[in-house]
This record gives structure tokens, sequence and C-alpha cells, in this order.
């Protein structure tokens, strides 16, 4: 793994080829760099991404960004309910229960990428907001 203006690298050998291929990853665009050496790897990744950067420029295009820090997550109804109620119970938001669940599964997995702590956010004073719920009245 290699890292380059917020971007993240991937590289595997090619024997057949004899060479090492890589790819951009966390972005939907598509790029990628190869080389023939371990010394030249890093410079074609980032050779790679600078021409990345100039080609959106060029084309007036925003380049893609690595993951927003924002996605949409289906569960079951029921996991639902017991994560809310464990939020409540801990004094936390959904959102932040959710979070530091993910990061202690994706720690324990990839334990060997850097990645930054999540900075804690501070507790409110008001208790969590409730949504009304509107129920359709029997005619």
């Amino acid at each position: 793994m290699m890292k380059y203006k917020g971007y993240v690298g991937k590289v595997e050998y090619d024997a057949e080829a004899n060479i090492l291929h890589g790819e951009v990853v966390g972005i939907r665009d598509v790029v990628t760099f190869q080389a023939k050496s371990v010394e030249q790897v890093q410079q074609t990744f980032q050779d790679s991404v600078d021409d990345y950067l100039a080609f959106c420029k060029e084309r007036g295009q925003k380049p893609d960004k690595p993951c927003s820090g924002r996605f949409v997550v289906r569960i079951g109804s029921e996991l639902h309910r017991r994560a809310s109620m464990l939020a409540a119970l801990s004094g936390k938001s959904l959102n932040t229960l959710v979070s530091e669940c993910l990061d202690k599964e994706v720690t324990n997995h990839t334990g060997r990428f850097d990645h930054p702590k999540p900075k804690p956010r501070r507790k409110s004073s008001r208790p969590p907001q409730r949504r009304a719920r509107k129920r359709a009245r029997a005619s």
C-alpha cells in the first residue's frame, strides 16, 4: 500500500509479464500504474496520481476524492432497533456507535493499514432528539 496526496495505491506482481502493476483504490475513476522494479513503483504511482489530477484540471472536472466519509447502510429493522437502544443507553448517537463499531472491526482486520484515530465527538448536553412518527389513521 502506498499513499500520495490522499490517494492510496495497491500494487501486485504479474509473474507472466514480470512487472509490478497497481491501481489507485477508493475512487470511481480508473487510475493505474506499472513498473519493472520496486524502486520505480512509488514514482510511477505518484506520476499517475499527478497525471490524473492534471487531466481532471484540463477537462474542468473535479477529481474523484477517496471516500467522503458518508455512506448508506441498509440493515434489518430489528438490528436497527437494538443498535438505537444501545446507542441511547450508552449516551451516544447511533452514528457515533456505528462509527466506533466499524473502526474497531476494521482495525482488527486491517491493523497493518496506517489510519488516524477518529476525533472524539463532543457530547451534547441536550438529550438525543426523537423523530415524531406519523401514524395513518383509519377512516
